[in-house]
């Protein structure tokens, strides 16, 4: 379950239904990933959502990454079958 979102933009679309702060055509993908990091309940969970999810290291240490566009990432922590620290980011 998602408990804690740190973007302004994936916060307001995921209470409110208002994607106008995100990039128009990565708002059906944004809203399928947070449907499933919703419905996380193990890590086994996390893995099974695709979209190339993985473990991060460095300076994300601790945080999972999901593609959502060649630069961008939805990037999260996990613990306890919660997700918390969403973040829209841009690796490069």
């Amino acid at each position: 379950m998602i408990k804690t979102i740190t973007n302004k933009g994936l916060r307001l679309f995921y209470e409110k239904g208002n994607g106008s702060k995100l990039p128009t055509q990565y708002v059906p993908k944004i809203a399928l990933f947070l449907d499933a990091l919703d419905a996380v309940a193990s890590e086994q969970d996390i893995i099974a959502i695709g979209g190339g999810v993985h473990r991060l290291t460095g300076n994300y240490a601790g945080f999972w990454s999901i593609k959502v566009s060649p630069n961008y990432r939805i990037v999260f922590r996990y613990y306890k079958g919660d997700i918390f620290d969403i973040d829209y980011v841009d690796y490069h």
